[in-house]
């Protein structure tokens, strides 16, 4: 009778045979001598990528501190300086190159309203002391494109398109007068004339603007239009017409209004 027997493992090899087959886990098989193992992938373009996004994002983050730092600044420092309303009291000296040109330095007054964020200008001119012109009241609105003389002696409006060529906007209108402001007079100055002719009647005043209207309601008010050539105007004609002396520049201006004839 034969008698077969099966031969059992070593026992310094059972125990990590059953562990490797209980736990599931992949058995590490060694690598051949003289075999290197893989080196891992380096994530260099991710990394890369990432430190482009992180600079953006820095940069914008800049940028808009930048922008509200200069809102602040511009808010709390300029605008704070710029009043709403500016009151001026000035006087001018000038030479009279068109009817007395040997008569001297002539001095005129005036006071000046600025709004800077209305955008426009309110100017008195008094009875001058030498004579001549007459006491005006003149709005000029920028946003309506509009100039409007009160003749005070005669208690007519008289409106026109505004000339940007002789009368400064606000702002700088503004800033020249604080530039001079420590003096009582601005610089010499010279004078310049225009001459304008009345002519149809206005009945719709809210057509001019609230500005306008508030100084023309309840006046007489023509619309004006100005000679396109210059001439002299003869003495019969200087009966019908009417001077106002003012400045909004560095100049004087004569502006002359005389019925249609």
């Amino acid at each position: 009778m034969v008698k077969i027997g099966v031969q059992q493992p070593p026992a310094a090899l059972k125990p990590e045979k059953e562990k490797a087959g209980g736990d599931g886990a992949a058995v590490a098989v060694p690598l051949p001598p003289g075999a290197e193992e893989p080196a891992p992938a380096v994530p260099g373009r991710r990394s890369s990528l990432s430190g482009v996004c992180y600079l953006t994002m820095g940069l914008l983050v800049l940028l808009l501190g930048l922008i509200f730092a200069s809102m602040y600044v511009y808010r709390y420092f300029f605008i704070t300086q710029v009043p709403r309303e500016s009151v001026f009291h000035c006087g001018v000296l000038y030479e009279d190159s068109l009817y007395s040109p040997f008569r001297g330095q002539l001095e005129l007054h005036e006071d000046v309203k600025i709004y800077i964020e209305e955008n426009y200008e309110q100017i008195n001119v008094p009875v001058p002391q030498f004579g001549g012109s007459d006491p005006a009241d003149i709005i000029h609105d920028f946003q309506r494109g509009l100039t409007a003389y009160h003749d005070i002696t005669l208690d007519k409006c008289y409106v026109i398109e505004l000339n940007t060529t002789i009368v400064m906007p606000p702002r700088n209108l503004w800033e020249l007068l604080v530039n001079v402001k420590k003096g009582t007079y601005l610089p010499q100055t010279y004078i310049i004339q225009e001459e304008m002719i009345a002519t149809e009647h206005v009945s719709d005043m809210e057509q001019l603007g609230s500005f306008i209207y508030r100084l023309c309601s309840g006046k007489e008010t023509y619309r004006l239009k100005r000679r396109s050539a210059r001439r002299r105007i003869s003495r019969r004609e200087a009966g019908n017409c009417h001077r106002i002396r003012h400045f909004e520049n560095t100049f004087v201006v004569e502006t002359v209004i005389c019925k249609k004839s």
